[in-house]
């Protein structure tokens, strides 16, 4: 029967001192790893410095989301103005804000920014606390421009949705002209349209858990009857914001990829890159 010696090679062979023979440390160079085409890493929170704690990511900063933190300042402005003003004069404010067909047709972009300006039911609204986790979550991940684009896209659009079908059925006779003059202000719309689009960025347990808590929520509404308008521009504005969410996750996607990410998923595992001929590791 043929023996066969084992070979060695020179790379497994130990490699000694020149003068002592004494057997030198092995040296091996660390292995590079490379991420699959197309994986997303995101950031760890703990991986910025300046963040703080976690429980705080919740909150808006001025440095961390600053479109989130000067909104909220000025919401908060006009809140205590409305809670502490002369009543006849916040009651007139609302009326030249109201987004109603009236001064939709008379000054458009106007109403429009100054309706955004109002929490209907003041601080104590629930909007306003949705407004401040909703929005601080979005900008922490795509940016202070993509979460001001799509706050204001299902405001404007909610309501243009609303009020459009309203002027043309006072024009058709099927509604009294007093239905062009109605109060319609507030952000509701745009949190709508920002908690739709960041149920793109979330896990599938809680995309699932906030979709269906909201659309029962505004399900509900609708059928109550208490404000019909506003409750379809609620579930207008979701759909909005549920229809642009593959542009958010690109934005968050690219946001991540230059490191302007905060917050986010658990980063994607890396593959070690194959030697040839060699063995996956």
């Amino acid at each position: 029967m043929r023996t066969l010696e084992p070979t060695i090679s020179p790379a497994d062979v130990p490699v000694t001192a020149p003068r002592t023979g004494a057997a030198l440390l092995e040296g091996m160079r660390r292995q590079r790893t490379a991420r699959p085409r197309g994986a997303v890493t995101w950031p760890a929170p703990s991986a910025d410095p300046t963040a703080g704690p976690r429980p705080l990511l919740l909150l808006p900063t001025p440095t961390g989301t600053p479109f989130t933190f000067g909104y909220a300042a000025v919401l908060l402005g006009t809140s205590l103005f409305a809670e502490y003003a002369d009543p006849s004069l916040v009651h007139s404010l609302y009326q030249h804000s109201s987004t109603d067909v009236a001064h939709l047709v008379r000054a458009p972009v106007p109403v429009l920014m100054a309706s955004a300006l109002w929490i209907a039911g003041g601080l104590t609204s629930s909007y306003a606390l949705v407004f401040l986790l909703v929005l601080t979550a979005l900008e922490r991940r795509t940016g202070g421009m993509c979460t001001a684009a799509v706050f204001l896209l299902g405001h404007v659009l909610a309501t243009l949705a609303t009020e459009i079908p309203v002027g043309l059925t006072v024009l058709a006779g099927g509604l009294p002209d007093s239905s062009l003059h109605r109060l319609d202000y507030g952000i509701s719309f745009g949190v709508a349209a920002s908690l739709g689009a960041l149920t793109g960025l979330l896990g599938p347990w809680p995309r699932w858990t906030v979709l269906v808590v909201s659309g029962a929520v505004v399900l509900h509404d609708l059928a109550a009857f208490a404000d019909p308008l506003s409750d379809w521009g609620h579930l207008l504005a979701l759909a909005v914001g549920i229809a642009i969410r593959p542009a958010v996750r690109r934005r968050a996607r690219d946001r991540s990829l230059r490191g302007g990410g905060r917050v986010g998923a658990v980063a994607a595992p890396a593959v070690r890159r194959q030697d040839p001929g060699g063995v996956h590791t």
